[in-house]
C-alpha cells in the first residue's frame, strides 16, 4: 500500500483526535517500519489494518466507521493535493466513472508499483452510474466514504443517492450505484 495513505491516515488521527493519540496507536499496534512512512514508499498492507485496529481499540469507534471516515477525509486530501483530478469533473457521477480510466491511469504512472482497487462501470448516464468496485483489501467502506466525500464537495447531498451491494461475502467485490434524486 502507498505511503501516502498511511501518512494521510495518521494526519487524520493527529487532526481528530492528537498528536499523543498517534503515537499511541503506533506503539498499540507494534510495526515493523515503527510508524515511519513516507508519502511515496510502499508499505504492507497489514500494518494500516494494525492501525485502524489500535485507533478502534483506543476510541471505541467500529473500525468500518473509522474507515469510512477515513474516506472522507481522504477525498479532502485529495483535493488538496491534486485538484485537477476533481476540478476536471462537475459531479460524483463524473468523477467516479472517470477513476479506472483517468484517475487510476495517471496514478500508475506516477506510481507503477501501486495496488489499486478497480472501478468497472456497468451503465452511465448524467443520472446514474452502476460500477463494481473489487479490491483484495477489503475497503468497501473507505470507498464509500470517499464518494460521501465527493458527493459533499459538489455541494450533492440529498440530490445524489448511493446504494452499496455486496457481491461477494467478504468485501472483496461490491456493487454501487448512484443515482441523482
Amino acid at each position: 500500500m502507498k505511503g501516502v495513505v498511511f501518512t494521510e491516515f495518521l494526519g487524520l488521527v493527529e487532526q481528530k483526535f492528537s498528536a499523543d493519540m498517534v503515537d499511541d496507536i503506533i506503539d498499540d499496534a507494534d510495526l515493523p517500519h515503527g510508524g515511519a512512512y513516507t508519502a511515496v514508499g510502499t508499505y504492507p498492507f497489514p500494518e494500516m489494518v494494525s492501525l485502524i485496529v489500535a485507533l478502534s481499540k483506543r476510541s471505541g469507534i467500529e473500525v468500518p466507521v473509522l474507515i469510512h471516515a477515513f474516506g472522507q477525509y481522504l477525498f479532502g486530501r485529495f483535493f488538496v493535493l491534486y485538484p485537477a483530478f476533481i476540478n476536471a469533473c462537475d459531479s460524483t457521477i463524473q468523477l467516479v466513472s472517470h477513476i479506472e480510466q483517468v484517475i487510476h491511469t495517471e496514478v500508475r504512472k506516477l506510481y507503477p508499483d501501486a495496488e489499486l482497487p478497480s472501478f468497472d462501470v456497468e451503465a452511465h448516464t448524467a443520472q446514474r452510474l452502476v460500477v463494481v468496485y473489487r479490491s483484495p483489501r477489503c475497503l468497501a467502506d473507505l470507498a464509500v466514504g470517499l464518494i460521501d466525500g465527493a458527493i459533499a464537495h459538489y455541494g450533492e447531498q440529498g440530490r445524489v443517492s448511493l446504494l452499496r451491494e455486496p457481491l461477494d461475502a467478504d468485501g472483496k467485490v461490491v456493487r454501487f450505484v448512484l443515482e441523482k434524486t
